[in-house]
C-alpha cells in the first residue's frame, strides 16, 4: 500500500466521524477504531521511517520551511561541518549567509528565489581552515503547487579526492578539475582589476624589471612571501606584454593533485587510461599556445613532473598522456613560488636545470614590513576600492597610518587588504573607525613602539569584536539598542554573547 495513501485513508475516516457524526453508537465506535488500527498497522508494516534513514546518511541535509527557516540538519551535517544544530534551526539562511561566520554560498537561497533544483558550491566558514564542499538544493511542494519547503544535500569537496584511487573515473565522473575551479583560471582580455600600487625604491626595482622583460618572451621566476602580489606581477607582465590580446592560462600547481596534475598540463588522448574522454582531452599548454602560461605554486611540483616540464620548456613542445606525438608550442612561461627554491634543490625537492630554466628573467617581491614607504598608497587604494564595493564612505587617520606602520604585516598586502575591508564594513557609514578598534584588531597595545605578530588575524578580529561587543553592552539598555549601535540585529548580538561568553544575563 502507498504510504501517502494510507494515511489519507485513516484521515477521511476521522474526518468522516467528525464531520457527520455516523458512529454515534458504542459498537460502530469500535469497529470504526479497530479498521484505522488496521490501516495503522498496514502502513508501519510497510512503511520507511525516513528520519532513521536521514539520520544514517554520509550526506549533510539541511531542511528548512518556504522562508527559508532552518527546521532539521542530520547528524553528518555537523560531523562535516563542525555546526552545531542550535546553530542554525530556527534561524534563517539569509541571516546565517550574511553572518558569514557559519557558512557562506550554499543552494537553499537560491532554491527560495527561483523555486527550480539548483547545484551550487557552498564554503564552511567555521572550519579551520575554511572548506569547500557541492551543495544539491530541490523544491518540495504541497498539493496545491506551492513552496513548502527545501532540502539540500552537501557533501565536502574532500570527499572527492578519494575517487583518485581510480584515475579514470575521478576524471570522468567527478570532473573535479573542471576549468572554472579557482586552480585554473583562463583569461582572454588584458583588463584586471588589480596593479601594482607604491612608490618605494625597492617596488620601483620590480616595476623597471617588468618594464624591461614584458615585451619579450623570456621566462621569468617571481619569488616572494605569501600574499605579496605575486599575481598581480604576473598580470602586469602580461598586460605589457606582447601577447596581451591572446589566452592567459594561470593555474596553480598545489592545488592539483600530483597525480592528476600531468594530465591537466598535457593532456591525454583517447584510451589513454579507464573512464578517459573518447576523443581526449586539450592540456593547459595547448589552452596558453599562442598567450601566457602562469605556473603559480611552482616550487610543489613533483621532481617526476618536474623532469617533463623542463622537456617541455626545452622543447617548446609537449606529449599528450597517452600518446606519441608531439606538439609544438609557442608559449610564454611565467612561474611564481613562495618557497626558498635554492634551499629546495640543496634538500633534492628540486631540480637545479629546471630552476636555471625558470630564473632567466628574476623578480623577487619584497614583504610589506621592508617597504612601508607603499603603505600609504596601498591604503588609499583598498579605501577607495572596498568603499566603492560596499557603498559605505571610510577614511583612515593620519594617526591611524601611523599604528599600521607600527605592525609587520605577516600576511603582506593580503592581510592589508582583509584589514582595510573590515574596517570599512565596521565604519557603518560613520566615515571613521576609532583608534582603540584598529590597535585591538592588530592586536597593539597603546603606547607600543615596536609590534609582533601573537596570533592569525582572525583571532585579533574575534578577541577585538568580543571587547567591542561588551564595551557597547555596558552601555545600551537592551539587545537591540546595542545591535542598532553596532549596525547588526538583536539575535547576532545573543550569538555573538553565546560565542564568546560574555557576561550578559539579557541575553535570550
Amino acid at each position: 500500500m502507498d504510504q501517502v495513501l494510507a494515511i489519507q485513508k485513516v484521515k477521511e475516516k476521522i474526518r468522516k466521524v467528525l464531520d457527520d457524526g455516523s458512529y454515534d453508537s458504542g459498537e460502530k465506535m469500535a469497529s470504526f477504531l479497530r479498521e484505522i488500527d488496521n490501516d495503522l498497522e498496514v502502513f508501519l508494516a510497510q512503511g520507511i521511517d525516513f528520519k532513521i534513514v536521514v539520520d544514517a546518511l554520509d550526506d549533510s541535509i539541511f531542511i528548512t520551511d518556504k522562508d527559508g527557516v532552518c527546521l532539521y540538519v542530520n547528524p553528518a551535517h555537523q560531523r562535516n561541518t563542525t555546526i552545531l544544530p542550535e546553530e542554525v534551526i530556527g534561524r534563517r539562511v539569509s541571516d546565517i549567509v550574511e553572518d558569514g561566520t557559519l557558512f557562506t554560498g550554499g543552494a537553499t537561497l537560491d532554491v527560495l528565489k527561483t523555486q527550480k533544483k539548483v547545484f551550487r558550491l557552498s564554503t564552511v566558514q567555521k572550519t579551520s581552515p575554511p572548506s569547500v564542499g557541492y551543495a544539491v538544493g530541490v523544491p518540495i511542494f504541497d498539493q496545491n503547487g506551492s513552496l513548502h519547503q527545501v532540502v539540500v544535500s552537501s557533501r565536502p569537496i574532500l570527499t572527492l579526492q578519494s575517487l583518485q584511487e581510480d584515475f579514470g573515473k575521478f576524471l570522468a565522473e567527478a570532473n573535479a578539475l573542471d576549468k572554472s575551479r579557482e586552480n585554473v583560471r583562463i583569461l582572454e582580455s588584458t583588463e584586471n582589476s588589480k596593479r601594482l600600487v607604491g612608490s618605494s625604491y625597492s617596488l620601483q626595482k620590480v616595476w623597471n624589471t617588468i618594464k624591461m622583460a614584458a615585451p619579450t618572451d623570456a621566462t621569468v621566476l617571481i619569488t616572494g612571501e605569501s600574499g605579496v602580489g605575486k599575481e598581480v606581477v604576473a598580470d602586469e607582465i602580461y598586460r605589457l606584454s606582447s601577447r596581451s590580446d591572446k589566452t592567459f592560462v594561470k593555474v596553480n600547481c598545489a592545488s592539483i593533485p600530483a597525480n592528476l596534475l600531468e594530465s591537466e598540463l598535457f593532456g591525454y588522448e583517447k584510451g589513454a587510461f579507464s573512464g578517459a574522454s573518447s576523443s581526449g582531452k586539450q592540456g593547459l599548454f595547448e589552452m596558453a599556445n599562442g598567450g601566457t602560461l602562469l605556473l603559480d605554486e611552482i616550487g610543489d611540483m613533483s621532481m617526476d613532473l618536474q623532469v617533463k616540464l623542463l622537456r617541455a620548456i626545452q622543447n617548446k613542445e609537449i606529449t599528450r598522456v597517452g600518446g606519441t606525438k608531439p606538439i609544438k608550442l609557442d608559449i610564454r612561461i611565467i612561474a611564481a613560488t613562495n618557497s626558498d627554491l635554492k634551499r629546495k634543490i640543496a634538500e633534492g625537492a628540486f631540480r637545479q636545470d629546471l630552476y636555471y630554466r625558470l630564473n632567466v628573467i628574476p623578480i623577487h617581491i619584497p614583504p610589506l614590513r621592508e617597504r612601508l614607504n607603499d603603505l600609504d598608497d596601498l591604503c588609499r587604494h583598498f579605501v577607495k576600492y572596498f568603499t566603492e564595493k560596499h557603498g559605505r564612505p571610510f577614511t583612515l587617520t593620519d594617526d591611524q597610518l601611523a599604528i599600521m606602520k607600527q605592525y609587520t604585516w605577516p600576511g603582506n598586502i593580503r592581510e592589508l587588504e582583509n584589514v582595510i575591508e573590515y574596517l570599512t564594513i565596521c565604519a557603518s557609514g560613520t566615515k571613521e573607525v576609532a583608534d582603540e578598534m584598529l590597535r585591538g584588531l592588530l592586536d597593539i597595545s597603546q603606547g607600543d613602539e615596536t609590534v609582533t605578530s601573537t596570533g592569525t588575524l582572525s583571532q585579533s578580529m574575534e578577541n577585538y569584536e568580543k571587547s567591542l561587543i561588551e564595551s557597547v553592552l555596558r552601555d545600551s539598555s537592551s539587545l537591540r539598542d546595542a545591535g542598532a549601535k553596532l549596525g547588526v540585529n538583536a539575535s547576532t548580538i545573543s550569538r555573538k554573547i553565546k560565542q564568546y561568553g560574555i557576561d550578559y544575563p539579557g541575553a535570550k
